[in-house]
């Protein structure tokens, strides 16, 4: 049984590169964004709302590209990516 449905969807565009946002709302009606870097690298955060989920995302999604890309120049191995960054 599935306790989290798709309310929405979104873009944000940091740096040049543009991540997809998803957006769930569970039975409970708190919300919850997910953004994919790889297979097995995401970030997600929660909120009560859809509009305190989506602020909250957008501050530390840049936090979360800027730390990957500081990683990956330290470690010289690339990430792997996933369609969902566009």
């Amino acid at each position: 049984m599935n306790d989290e449905k798709l309310v929405h969807k979104t873009e944000i565009e940091f740096q040049g590169d543009r991540y997809e946002v998803l957006v769930y709302c569970r039975t409970d009606g708190r919300h919850f964004a997910r953004t994919y870097f790889g297979d097995d690298d995401v970030i997600i955060n929660d909120g009560a709302s859809l509009e305190e989920v989506l602020d909250r995302h957008e501050r530390l999604l840049p936090l979360a590209v800027s730390s990957r890309r500081i990683l990956q120049e330290y470690t010289g191995v690339p990430r792997r990516s996933r369609s969902s960054r566009l």
